[in-house]
């Protein structure tokens, strides 16, 4: 079963469900992540729930519509890129708090390279600075390990009071893993 969602930009969202077909409408607004689960409400959003198969490739974990592969070696920012596209998916895009939920050290498509200091998602929008989750001082560009700088993301380690605060601009040729991400299979 698939659960359907028209978010505020008419793009659809699919969550995978078990054994429903019911058009209705949700009429409260919240948004919640606890316990690494996360619990969305929507506003005045028709959600079509429907018949139909929903699945991620083998080695890829469902998730609020969209699959997940979480690298296992390391690599740099472009090759895990690559390695993203060759599976069909491509570095992760931070769109809500659930994403940013995963721990650990891991590339994500976020990058200033082509403009320093002008951060870019890889389907080239530009970074919602009200849902950023840079560590404090960052991003730095430092160039102690490298004269050419930091120019892509990584999710890090958590630190100090804020957990969330984890991402941190990164030499794009040190080796991390990293998070794929693409749409659930609909048909």
């Amino acid at each position: 079963m698939k659960l359907l969602t028209l978010n505020m930009q008419n793009q659809p969202k699919v969550f995978c469900w078990q054994q429903l077909s019911l058009l209705f409408t949700v009429s409260v607004s919240f948004f919640v992540c606890a316990l690494g689960e996360c619990f969305f409400w929507f506003n005045s959003v028709n959600v079509l729930v429907s018949d139909g198969p929903c699945a991620c490739d083998e080695g890829w974990d469902e998730h609020g519509g969209k699959c997940y592969y979480f690298s296992t070696n390391k690599s740099s920012w472009t090759e895990s890129r690559d390695e993203c596209r060759a599976k069909g998916g491509d570095l992760v895009k931070i769109d809500n708090w659930c994403e940013q939920n995963f721990e650990d050290m891991f590339w994500i498509g976020l990058t200033d390279a082509v403009e320093e200091g002008r951060w870019l998602w890889l389907d080239g929008s530009p970074l919602n600075t009200s849902l950023s989750f840079w560590a404090d001082h960052e991003p730095d560009n430092w160039t102690h390990e490298n004269p050419d700088g930091e120019h892509c993301v990584r999710l890090g380690e958590e630190e100090g009071e804020e957990p969330l605060k984890t991402w941190y601009d990164k030499f794009c040729k040190a080796p991390n893993k990293s998070i794929c991400e693409k749409w659930v299979k609909t048909d």
